[in-house]
């Protein structure tokens, strides 16, 4: 077990020496987003996220889409004509070069909503535990230390529909514990601080369980936002017929911000009614906008265009959706967000919420994580690597929520540089290993095509 002070002292050294965030990529400035209160903002204006999921070749192709300068330049026209201002990756090659097609989506005024799990490196929920180790960790940080640079970097996403029913709530811990290591590790290597939080599965029975248990407990493992999908309104719908009026109430004093990481159901002809509700004043003092699901046809039958080599065609829905954001503009001034709040208060164990785990414990932070704090974590290991779900340890190790945790360093944009690094707590040990349900691949799964 090392010191707490000599941990401190190497991290803060290794941030000061650590050069700060390179300059926007591209000929086109654009405005790195924070978050203020329960909403995000772009310098003093408020950022509503208008903007599509985007995987061409769906989950099982394993491609990165902006490694690829022509497909950028072929889908980022598709964009521009959408009208969107913001695309989710789902997986990234952190082994390769995305300045080019970085550059061109800043050019174009879109940014990036990244997940930072890949099928090999993700937490599996069968054995949770196991799966999060220093192995799986220096993949998620070499891609955020990859993307943290560019000012289009809008968020990461920490996990993926990880929980997907009440059985595997357990998991919940691990998902808060990586939370934590990755706003540590900007921390600790002195990068700008790009907002951290979850993409829930559409489960109506845990998805406000899962939304507090985010936003409870030490700050420095609390998520920057929650989203989660929602394909509740089927058209023909309306506000009060989805439901969508009730999660708005459910979710009314929710300090950070909330969004919509999917959404358009496609049970019938899509016409994209909902677009006229986000983005009116009935939700944007709780919600800042969505994704809608998804950008390419793949099998789920869910895409607004067909791609076909280099060639794209538009589908119906994309006129449809070009249609809704056209006609829909974002209320005037911040739309009444919430500048404060207090955080949730965490969930108490239920049958459909089965965290045993008390509020102010979580997954101690794995074995050689200080060493990737303190030196970097180097070049990531792409699609082509070994994989990470077998690299750990079953035995359950416990800790203080905040324990080991880099709570100051990283850089705000339009503020001051905090100081280097916090102290790192010392690690507790217990053993409670948890059993979350089938073996699945979390974090790289896409929704939409569990909802067939």
């Amino acid at each position: 077990m090392m010191k707490a002070f000599s941990i401190a002292a190497a991290l803060a050294a290794s941030a000061a020496a650590t050069p700060t965030a390179s300059a926007p990529i591209g000929k086109r400035s654009i405005t790195p987003v924070t978050v203020k209160g329960n909403s995000f903002f772009a310098g003093d204006d408020r950022f509503y996220i208008r903007g599509v999921d985007y995987q061409p070749g769906g989950s099982a192709a394993q491609k990165d889409p902006i490694a690829d300068e022509d497909g950028c330049k072929r889908d980022i026209a598709e964009f521009e004509k959408l009208g969107i201002n913001t695309i989710r990756i789902y997986t990234v090659d952190n082994s390769a070069d995305h300045d080019t097609c970085m550059g061109l989506l800043a050019e174009a005024g879109i940014y990036l909503a990244l997940d930072l799990n890949t099928p090999d490196y993700s937490i599996n929920r069968a054995n949770p535990q196991k799966s999060y180790n220093n192995v799986y960790l220096q993949s998620l940080f070499a891609t955020v230390e990859m993307f943290a640079k560019y000012d289009n970097t809008l968020l990461f996403f920490s996990g993926n529909e990880v929980i997907n029913d009440d059985n595997t709530t357990g998991c919940a811990p691990y998902v808060k514990a990586v939370t934590r290591d990755i706003k540590s590790y900007m921390n600790a290597r002195g990068l700008r601080t790009v907002p951290v939080g979850y993409s829930a599965a559409d489960v109506e029975s845990n998805r406000y369980e899962m939304a507090t248990y985010m936003n409870c407990g030490d700050e420095s493992a609390r998520s920057d936002f929650f989203a989660f999908n929602d394909y509740s309104w089927c058209d023909p719908s309306s506000y009060t017929t989805s439901g969508w009026d009730q999660k708005v109430a459910r979710f009314s004093n929710y300090s950070i911000p909330i969004f919509l990481s999917e959404y358009g159901c496609n049970n019938n002809k899509r016409a994209f009614e909902e677009v006229a509700s986000l983005y009116s004043t009935d939700m944007t003092g709780v919600y800042s906008g969505g994704l809608v699901y998804e950008y390419s046809q793949e099998s789920s039958n869910y895409g607004l265009v067909t791609i076909d080599g280099d060639q794209v065609s538009e589908r119906d829905d994309f006129a449809a959706l070009q249609s809704a954001f056209a006609g829909t503009k974002n209320p005037t001034g911040d739309g009444g967000y919430q500048p404060s709040g207090a955080p949730s208060t965490c969930p108490s164990q239920s049958s459909t919420w089965d965290v045993s785990m008390g509020s102010d414990e979580l997954p101690a932070v794995p074995s050689g994580v200080s060493e990737l704090m303190q030196k970097g974590a180097g070049a990531g290991p792409g699609l082509s690597g070994s994989g990470s779900q077998e690299a750990g340890s079953s035995e359950s190790h416990l800790a203080g929520a905040g324990d080991g945790a880099v709570t100051s360093g990283g850089t705000v944009p339009s503020s001051s540089r905090g100081a280097a690094a916090a102290a790192l707590g010392p690690l507790a040990f217990s053993f409670a290993p948890l059993v979350c349900g089938a073996i699945v691949l979390a974090s790289s799964i896409f929704g939409g095509s569990l909802i067939l």
